[in-house]
């Protein structure tokens, strides 16, 4: 098992900045990729960003160039560093750790952090 503790939320006016912290425990060993996604009301949840184990990033189209993902491995954590917020990016946040067992990659999720962006 892994389990996945968000922190770092909070409300922002436009233009500010938060950094999301997600800490693993449990099996960390086999974790593959991590990363972020974000629910809005009314829509289903998505991709904001990724990191695989080695390095390799990526990013929703709508973030490109305001944040920014990083993994401390020795610490089994990822961050969100986002900037240039936007009101669009009000949210619940979430962090997903996907552990490779054998074959399969099993999704894991935290409980969520709520980013509220205002104008």
């Amino acid at each position: 098992q892994v389990q996945l503790v968000e922190s770092g939320g909070g409300l922002v006016q436009a233009g500010g900045s938060l950094r999301l912290a997600c800490a693993a425990s449990g099996s960390t060993y086999s974790i593959d990729a991590m990363g972020w996604y974000r629910q809005s009301p009314g829509l289903q949840r998505a991709l904001v960003a990724s990191i695989s184990s080695g390095g390799s990033t990526n990013y929703a189209d709508s973030v490109k160039g305001r944040f920014t993902i990083s993994r401390d491995n020795a610490k089994n954590t990822v961050y969100l560093q986002m900037n240039s917020l936007k009101p669009e990016d009000t949210a619940v946040y979430y962090c997903n750790a996907k552990r490779r067992i054998v074959a399969l990659l099993v999704d894991y999720w935290g409980q969520g952090t709520q980013v509220t962006v205002s104008s």
